[in-house]
């Protein structure tokens, strides 16, 4: 397994972080009008003390380490998750699924809403699983890149698939053998996250936009175009219009799409690069179009019928957030059991009404019908074949890469 020993965090890593905090997928909750992860709870400055004293360096334990399973007797999940990123009942202190799985198995998940943000998270929980230590988490999520990191670190356990009928049979074939899981040994997506091309119809005054590629050179579109403060996103939508594939490219690759974007700021192109303010800015107008969340979109149009979206016949990106167990959980067993109650059709419908992310459970459409036919007949919620075709991931990167890539980005952005 990979050991992870930088001393520190690069100057463009700690200021891609800081982005997620100011305006990110880490700015706003994600179940409001304007979607993504939760604010975070460390500041700036405890950002800087992290990044000043290093992440220590990866304990020498192999991965893949188990505790002992008291699942049998102790009939518990311990369960951390993004903040609102579950269906919740009308008191606002239940979860229906939840409660329904309790009942059903007997086991009480104890659902905890602590992580904010991937890298302040990783850094809570890195120093107990360097050291071979039990997290007091049997299940966390996280997002794929993180997700891919940790199992290079031997840091998360092998799932019995024996314990997960319902996932191995219902998982979409969108998601189904990312490069950093290759059958989904380690891990099951908890939700979707598509990127597209969003407009608002009334700013656009007749203005036809069908890609990025318009985005970036319509001259009518100047000055009101957002791209996201998301690398992979943005990077991956304008590799796309190039006609170059996210899972596969080179560094030159890289270069030429910072290149493109590169002259689209210096033309006035780009209004700004954005988190999730981009929702407010193209609702009122300011924005004409911008690369966005599929999840925001859905929010939007529910109160603004000009919002509209395109998926570009060159593709779209899509991510993940995932279940993962961590090295030392005490209830492996419950927690697969959690896992695979998810990829049932009708929780896996209750979720999806409710947070209006990507289901990844296959076949679940006419079991959402009877919840909300809206969000079963919505492509952003339940993506057809079609769109499905489209998805593109991108690849996963190196230490190395990623602080060079990320530099790049940052001075692109101003940053």
């Amino acid at each position: 397994m990979e050991q992870y020993e930088p001393d520190r965090l690069s100057p463009a890593e700690l200021a891609a972080v800081r982005r997620s905090f100011r305006n990110g997928r880490a700015a706003m909750t994600r179940r409001s009008l304007l979607r993504a992860s939760a604010g975070g709870t460390l500041t700036l400055g405890g950002l800087g003390a992290l990044a000043g004293c290093g992440i220590p360096a990866a304990g020498k334990s192999q991965g893949g380490v188990s505790a002992d399973d008291h699942s049998a007797k102790e009939k518990v999940v311990n369960f951390s998750n993004w903040p609102e990123y579950i269906d919740v009942d009308d008191s606002g202190k239940h979860h229906p699924t939840l409660d329904a799985f309790r009942k059903r198995t007997g086991i009480t998940v104890k659902y905890t809403e602590d992580i904010n943000d991937n890298d302040e998270f990783f850094g809570k929980i890195q120093p107990q699983l360097a050291a071979g230590q039990d997290t007091g988490r049997d299940l966390i999520v996280l997002t794929d890149w993180l997700a891919a990191r940790m199992i290079r670190l031997g840091y998360v356990q092998k799932l019995d698939a024996s314990n997960l009928p319902h996932a191995f049979a219902n998982l979409s074939d969108q998601f189904r053998s990312p490069d950093w899981d290759p059958g989904r040994a380690y891990s099951y997506p908890w939700q979707g996250i598509s990127t597209v091309v969003a407009y608002n119809k009334k700013a656009l005054d007749g203005v036809e936009v069908k890609s990025v590629s318009d985005l970036l050179d319509i001259p009518a579109l100047k000055g009101r175009v957002g791209l996201l403060t998301e690398m992979r996103d943005t990077v991956g939508m304008t590799m796309l219009d190039m006609g170059k594939d996210p899972a596969k490219f080179t560094d030159d690759d890289y270069d030429a799409v910072i290149a493109r974007l590169q002259k689209a700021v210096d033309k006035g192109q780009i209004r700004r690069f954005t988190g999730n303010d981009y929702t407010s800015d193209l609702s009122k107008g300011d924005l004409a179009a911008c690369v966005a969340w599929a999840g925001d979109v859905v929010q939007l149009q529910a109160d603004n019928p000009d919002v509209g979206y395109v998926v570009p016949d060159s593709g779209y990106m899509t991510s993940t957030d995932n279940m993962l167990i961590p090295n030392k959980a005490r209830h492996k067993t419950n927690a697969e059991r959690l896992i695979d109650y998810y990829y049932e059709p009708e929780p896996a419908a209750e979720l999806a009404a409710y947070i209006n992310y990507v289901s990844p459970v296959a076949d679940v459409k006419p079991y959402l019908a009877k919840i909300d036919k809206s969000a079963a007949d919505n492509p952003l919620i339940l993506p057809d074949k079609a769109m499905q075709a489209k998805s593109h991931a991108f690849r996963s990167l190196s230490s190395k890469e990623e602080t060079a890539y990320q530099a790049k980005f940052a001075k692109l952005t101003g940053a």
